[in-house]
């Protein structure tokens, strides 16, 4: 399953990043199609958005375990920030490592309670 965290979904609504697009970078990492592993469970990928190219384009950070547990976490766009700060990075590591250690029930309450957003499935 892929997750969204509550904050990473309001800034993917504000730009215009749909989950179709989340899906799809989903099976590029799963084909080794990624940035770079910023280790503690956290990679990053470009997200290119309709009529603009990837140099350009979104940059998402994602929590996982890169089989079976996806938790989009934090998105920027490179003409606003060039890259996230070694503070910012330790931080979303221990976040990391809070969602990677759920279980099913506690994903599950967390999607009840709006912390996590399910990305729908667009098949």
């Amino acid at each position: 399953m892929i997750y969204k965290t509550r904050h990473f979904a309001r800034w993917a609504r504000k730009i215009g990043l749909d989950d179709s697009l989340l899906e799809k970078a989903v099976v590029e990492i799963q084909k080794r199609l990624l940035e770079v592993d910023l280790g503690g469970g956290v990679v990053k990928k470009r997200i290119a958005l309709p009529g603009r190219g990837k140099r350009g384009s979104t940059r998402t950070l994602l929590a996982t375990n890169l089989r079976d547990r996806w938790f989009f976490i934090f998105g920027f766009e490179k003409n606003e920030v060039e890259n996230i700060s070694e503070k910012e990075l330790a931080a979303l590591k221990m976040l990391a490592s809070d969602l990677l250690g759920m279980s099913a029930a506690q994903i599950k309450v967390a999607v009840e309670e709006g912390s996590l957003v399910e990305v729908e499935d667009e098949k």
